[in-house]
């Protein structure tokens, strides 16, 4: 069995979320596992940053060609961290990642395979070389170029998950514009970022502690100008969100404005548990847009609160926004439906699992990604 993983560890985006429903666990809760089933299973080998150029072949004798960009770090890296100590290049700033972190860096999160690896876009290769004289163990590739392998395999499951749909597209919540505005997954990275280095929440603006949060469901989703369908998972994920600062941060009022509330299975339990907290508010009202206010709280929503009957302005800290999940493409030339999803039926020997088929939550994925594998063992 060979993983193809298009960034520089396995994971995906799980490995850098604070925690998942309907648990609330951390991402080692599973993670640890199956990495630790990776490294002792001889018969599983990764590429990591890889990508796929092309697929030919049939059922049983598939050729997979794909691309593995250069870590500049090789498998000798024992995570020591001399290299990041010594490089003097920055990486640019971005929610959810560590303040200052260097061209040589680790993956926030669960990273696997935990090794340091170099931002080609940043580092100075030969001309800096400071990492080359710290490292005793011949693991800096500053020379290193990207490598095309062709693999042979009998079956092929595309496993490539979602991404957010574009906020910037939403020109009414001013995400672009306001630094106070964010992504629901950049608000999870936050959070992780917070966990991690014991520290506390902080909005982008001016480093302030936020002391009312507003959650704007449906952010593109549901909406024929941009998705019609409902991501599934969003309304759980603003529950955790709120249910989380509720916990660990006593002072934060969160609101959640929603049109409607849609949770299946074990998730629904995060809403009986929000209802219950003086902290946080849940208002069923579209939010039409976000203005610019005055002084500390400057973001003003605009949105009409349904079951009070009446149009309201009312202004927060930050704002976050629940973008839909869309799908993450393989150059591969599969089959989508109308919404771009992967139909599950493909060519015989191709399987596509989990969340590129359609929007799902950790636990639906597992099971599915499971279903997958079994059916790929069928000859």
């Amino acid at each position: 069995m060979v993983l193809i993983e298009r960034l520089n560890y396995l994971g995906g985006n799980v490995s850098r979320f604070n925690n998942y429903f309907p648990k609330l666990c951390p991402p080692a809760c599973g993670l640890e596992i199956n990495y630790s089933r990776i490294r002792s299973n001889p018969r599983i080998s990764y590429h990591t940053g890889a990508s796929v150029e092309s697929i030919c072949g049939s059922d049983g004798d598939f050729r997979v060609k794909i691309s593995v960009e250069p870590r500049l770090i090789n498998n000798n890296c024992t995570s020591c961290g001399l290299c990041a100590e010594v490089c003097p290049e920055e990486r640019p700033q971005k929610l959810g990642r560590k303040a200052g972190e260097k061209a040589a860096y680790i993956n926030n999160g669960l990273a696997f395979p935990m090794k340091y690896c170099i931002d080609p876009l940043v580092c100075k290769r030969e001309a800096c070389g400071k990492c080359l004289e710290v490292c005793d163990y011949d693991a800096i590739q500053l020379n290193a170029s990207p490598a095309e392998v062709e693999l042979q395999v009998g079956k092929i499951i595309v496993a490539t998950g979602w991404i957010l749909y574009d906020a910037a597209r939403i020109e009414n919540y001013r995400y672009q514009e306001e630094p106070d505005v964010v992504t629901n997954l950049e608000f999870e990275r936050m959070l992780a970022a917070c966990t991690r280095e014991k520290t506390k929440l902080t909005r982008p603006s001016d480093g302030k502690t936020p002391r009312r949060i507003a959650f704007v469901q449906c952010a593109g989703s549901r909406d024929v100008n941009h998705l019609p369908y409902c991501s599934a998972v969003c309304c759980s994920t603003s529950l955790k969100h709120a249910l989380t600062l509720e916990s660990e941060y006593p002072d934060i009022h969160a609101e959640i404005f929603y049109i409607d509330m849609r949770l299946s299975g074990r998730n629904e339990k995060l809403l009986k548990q929000a209802e219950g907290k003086e902290r946080i508010a849940l208002t069923k009202g579209k939010v039409g847009r976000i203005v610019q206010g005055e002084g500390e709280a400057n973001l003003v929503l605009e949105v009409e609160d349904i079951s009070k009957g009446f149009r309201r302005e009312d202004a927060f800290d930050m704002v976050v926004l629940a973008m839909g999940l869309t799908p993450n493409h393989v150059a591969a030339g599969l089959k989508v439906n109308k919404y771009g999803f992967y139909l599950p039926e493909q060519r015989a020997g191709i399987i596509p699992a989990a969340s590129c088929k359609r929007p799902m939550d950790v636990s639906s994925a597992v099971k599915d990604a499971t279903a997958c594998a079994l059916k790929a063992m069928q000859r």
